[in-house]
Order: C-alpha cells, then sequence, then structure tokens
C-alpha cells in the first residue's frame, strides 16, 4: 500500500530518494507487481484447466499500473480502470481474493456478484468503478465524478484508464473537452501495448502518441515508459498533484509491452511475428524493475525469496477461497436490473392531480 508518511527513520537509497520515496515504498510496489504477474498466471492456468472461463490478461502492463496508481488515495480517489487493470486494482485496494472471485464469478464476488463477466472489477467500497464491455465508456463516469468532486470540494481525483484502441472512441474527446473546459481533478491514463486486440497502432493512429492529442483540449500530454515503475510514479504523482490541487487533467500515455494474446481466445501468433512477440518479452516490467532494486542493494536474495514465498501462498489462498466459495443463486439473476419496489400508484406532490394542487379548472 501507498506509504504517505516520509519521516522517521525508515532505509532511504539514492533510487528511492531521487524519486521521494523510501526503499520500503519500493519494495511494496515490487511486491504489488509480483503479485499481479502470479495472479494473472494462475487465471491462464485455470482457464486452461476448464475451471474459469475466461482471461483478459494484464502481463506486461503491471510495472505501468503499480507506478501510476500508487499516488493515489485509497477508498478516498476513484479509478475507473478497463480490463487488463489487474495490477491497477491490486494497489488500489483489492485483493488476490477479490480478483479470484470475480474470475470464478462467485455469489460474494465484490465486482458484481457473479454478473459481469471475468476481468470486469469493480469494487464500491473501494471507489473501484465497475468496468463495462463497452470500451472507453468508463472515461465518461470518471469525468463525471471528477465534477461532483469539484462542486463538493471534497480534495478526490477521478482516473479512468484504458487502452490506446479505445481512445479512438468518440467519448474520450467529449470526456477530455469537458474536463478541460472545467479543469476537473481528473487524469486519463492510455496504457498503449501497440495493439487493438490485432490491429497494429500504426492503422489505428495517425499519429505517433496519443499524448499528442492533449494538445487540442490545451492538457498537458505525458508519455512515459510503462516498463519503468519509477518514471511512471512520478507521472502519475505530478498529474494527480495537479488535479488535485486545481491545476486540471493530463493525459497520460505509458507505452507498455503486451506479453499475452489479446485474451484467452486469441491467439497472437497468427499476426505477429517471433521478432515483435520476442522485442516484448524484452521490455517485460517484472525483471527490469527487480534488477533495478537489486543493483540498488533494496532487494536482497533473502528478501526476495521470502516474498515470492509469500505470493505463492497468497495465490493458493485466493484460488481456494474463490472455489470454496458458493455460486450465485439463480432466482437472484435478475437482481438490479429491474425494479423491486413499485411506487405508490398516488400521484407524486408535484404532479398537477397530486395532493396540495387544486386540478385544472378549480379554485386557486
Amino acid at each position: 500500500m501507498t506509504v504517505t508518511d516520509r519521516s522517521g527513520d525508515a532505509a532511504t537509497s539514492p533510487l528511492a530518494a531521487s524519486v521521494g520515496l523510501t526503499d520500503a515504498d519500493l519494495l511494496a510496489m515490487y511486491r504489488t507487481l509480483a503479485l499481479a504477474r502470479a495472479v494473472d498466471e494462475r487465471m491462464w492456468i485455470l482457464n486452461r484447466a476448464g475451471r474459469i472461463p475466461f482471461v483478459i490478461s494484464g502481463q506486461g502492463h503491471e510495472g505501468a499500473q503499480v507506478g501510476l496508481a500508487w499516488p493515489l488515495r485509497h477508498a478516498h480517489d476513484w479509478v475507473a480502470p478497463f480490463y487488463r487493470s489487474i495490477a491497477t486494482c491490486l494497489t488500489f485496494g483489492m485483493s488476490a481474493r477479490d480478483l479470484m472471485l470475480a474470475q470464478y464469478a462467485k455469489a460474494v464476488d465484490p465486482s458484481s456478484g457473479g454478473r459481469q463477466m471475468p476481468g470486469h472489477y469493480g469494487h464500491a467500497s473501494g471507489h473501484i468503478v465497475s468496468v463495462s464491455s463497452p470500451v472507453a465508456t468508463q472515461i465518461l463516469h470518471a469525468v463525471g465524478i471528477a465534477l461532483a468532486a469539484k462542486i463538493r470540494k471534497v480534495d478526490q481525483v477521478a482516473v479512468a484508464i484504458m487502452g490506446e484502441g479505445s481512445s479512438n472512441q468518440g467519448d474520450v474527446h467529449e470526456a477530455l473537452n469537458f474536463a478541460a473546459i472545467h479543469k476537473l481533478p481528473f487524469v486519463f491514463i492510455v496504457e498503449n501495448n501497440g495493439y487493438a486486440i490485432s490491429v497494429p497502432a500504426e492503422k489505428e493512429l495517425s499519429v505517433k502518441d496519443v499524448a499528442v492529442r492533449a494538445s487540442g483540449y490545451g492538457i498537458p500530454g505525458v508519455v512515459v515508459d510503462g516498463t519503468d515503475v519509477l518514471a511512471c510514479y512520478v507521472a502519475g504523482r505530478d498529474a494527480v498533484d495537479r488535479a488535485r490541487t486545481g491545476g486540471g487533467p493530463t493525459l497520460i500515455e505509458a507505452k507498455v509491452t503486451r506479453l499475452t494474446a489479446h485474451s484467452s481466445d486469441d491467439q497472437q501468433t497468427k499476426y505477429r511475428s517471433e521478432d515483435d512477440l520476442a522485442e516484448g518479452r524484452a521490455h517485460d516490467p517484472l525483471p527490469i524493475f527487480r534488477e533495478q532494486l537489486r543493483g540498488a542493494g533494496i532487494l536482497t536474495d533473502e528478501v526476495g525469496a521470502a516474498m515470492a514465498a509469500e505470493i505463492a501462498a497468497i495465490v493458493e489462498d485466493a484460488t481456494d477461497h474463490a472455489e470454496a466459495e458458493p455460486d450465485p443463486d439463480p432466482f437472484t439473476a435478475v437482481d438490479h436490473v429491474y425494479a423491486e419496489t413499485w411506487p405508490s400508484e398516488a400521484p407524486p406532490p408535484w404532479h398537477p392531480s397530486g395532493p396540495g394542487i387544486a386540478p385544472a379548472g378549480g379554485a386557486h
């Protein structure tokens, strides 16, 4: 979790000090990234074993997700994620159990009580807005939340996250235009992995960087290396601080790599060459961050081994817990779909024939 108190005697290496964090912060960031990868890998195993129906992976995105979400305040700020946001959700307060319950669609699944398809994460009390299948709609929800935060003066920041393919939707223009005009406390994150399912970026975009579009709205557009966790943290910190202090929205584009197929129903070897796949593997943020911390003397072999054992136990626990929980009651399938209580047949007070209002033609 985010360490907000930087005072005290916590060890601070030059690497941690360079971004205003402690060594404990960096280890916690690495643990979150490694946990996200382990949960993701377990999801694929369960899918191939026929125990869960679908996986849409965040492998390769985790460094950007952890770094960019780290400056946010849990259950205070708001996040509208997308289907690859496994590490984002873990960073922002969801647990491995929460994510696995969603994959198994269990009755106690905090994302939707088993009503959403896998990968549609949400957590009402944690301020994580449930993912919707129509891509890019979440940006409108997040901007609306940002508007409400500004009106209420509650010092909240709203974040919307999506891929570069989704960023071409009209919802994005409407949301960014509105957020910029009203200087809302909003951050828009695009995780650009170079592919919209099977369509490469050069066939999706007429510009090299999605971030250049920010200039059309008069807001900052930032491009960051999504495999560099600490660079992402700095970009996220600056954007969140700007939003929280009244400076308005920022568009951050994190250049990431997609290590897996688009989903468990996709076969990316049909449209990606072996050279392209090898290049992607060379930019895996997990070993990059691991070696960075080892080089700085922060992540020792002993700490790494203990952390790996802890993460393995967490993944086993999350799997066992989800499998042991009951499925939703079929009789509750239409809950939250149709009205469960009907209003009185008596007309409301504001209706022309309501109480206290004389009928038409009557005495006044």
